[in-house]
């Protein structure tokens, strides 16, 4: 479905947006736009790739005109553009609202206008059951993306896939934690109960190729993943890299979760299992709520949402064997 197609990535600078462009690049995807504000690491990528596959437009999701105009001959869009990082979200909560959620509409209008054949968000399970400003932005951007996708009679398809944590992405736990024991210092975590889904980079961009292939008008895609108390991961990279490395526990930072949640209760009672993936389909009804009324299902009284507590819980020598087949991890031993 790519071959002689372009494909433009929002956010493409990021460690998502690297990644799927890394997994296009040897494809016959005729053309790959990445789209950010950074110009340093644009120029950056430009120089490291050197490759005429790859173009280059300087933007910001929340400017709908350079939006529209990167997006003329795009067929497909992947939507990575968006503030990721809790604690600043906390404290700038409406450059979250900006960026996430009016940045998100922007998008979609660009692409329909745009005639773009289909769009896939890349949202988060924070977004689930949301309690801090991140999540209740990528809330709010799948909600609107959901309305668009229920009131489109365009041939764009708008759909939506949900992460847990990604395994050593930027700005997430596993290359900190790395970067302390080998700076010498100690490993500092906030709660060590805290669960958290572990997926690889490579995970993600398999759900996106999913999603591109499979979705369908308002559809969210997740991903079933493992998970492991942030404990038993500080130990496992201790037993790694270094054993002694000294563990201090420093409370729960500004808007963090016990556990994540990666589909409500309310989602999985119609959500279809397809083996690997969830697929959470839209809710297509409208505002005439008395069309509606069903008898009630009593099954549904036994359905729990699906969260990092109750998912596979990985013991410490298999969350070693997991980050050992991250290059990230094998170019830090290999060092």
């Amino acid at each position: 479905m790519f071959k002689d197609k372009t494909l433009m990535i929002t956010g493409g600078t990021g460690s998502f947006g690297n990644t799927v462009l890394n997994r296009f690049l040897n494809t016959d995807v005729k053309k790959i736009i990445i789209f950010s504000r950074d110009e340093k690491k644009q120029e950056d990528m430009r120089i490291r790739l050197s490759n005429n596959k790859v173009k280059f437009h300087l933007g910001d999701v929340r400017d709908y005109n350079s939006v529209y105009r990167a997006m003329k001959g795009v067929d497909y869009i992947f939507h990575a553009a968006a503030l990721k990082q809790v604690p600043s979200c906390e404290f700038y909560p409406m450059q979250a609202v900006y960026t996430n959620v009016s940045g998100t509409e922007n998008v979609l209008n660009a692409a329909i206008d745009n005639k773009v054949k289909r769009v896939v968000l890349l949202s988060t399970d924070k977004a689930v059951y949301p309690i801090n400003a991140m999540g209740i932005s990528k809330a709010m951007a799948e909600k609107v993306l959901i309305a668009k996708s229920r009131a489109l009679s365009s041939e764009t398809v708008l759909c939506a896939t949900r992460y847990g944590n990604v395994m050593a992405s930027r700005g997430s736990v596993i290359p900190l934690f790395i970067e302390k024991i080998l700076a010498n210092q100690p490993i500092t975590i906030t709660d060590p109960s805290m669960t958290r889904f572990l997926m690889s980079l490579e995970d993600s961009v398999d759900l996106v190729i999913h999603a591109f292939k499979n979705g369908k008008q308002g559809d969210i895609f997740v991903q079933k993943a493992p998970a492991c108390t942030i404990h038993d991961l500080a130990i496992a990279i201790k037993e790694l890299f270094n054993p002694h490395a000294e563990t201090k526990i420093i409370g729960t930072r500004h808007g963090e979760k016990l556990f994540e949640s990666l589909v409500s209760r309310e989602e999985m009672a119609k959500s279809i299992d397809m083996g690997r993936y969830y697929r959470i389909p839209a809710d297509n009804r409208d505002l005439n709520y008395d069309k509606y009324i069903l008898d009630g299902d009593v099954d549904q009284n036994t359905i729990d949402d699906y969260t990092s507590h109750n998912t596979n819980q990985l013991s410490i020598p298999e969350i070693k064997d997991l980050l050992l087949t991250l290059p990230e991890v094998k170019a830090y031993l290999n060092n």
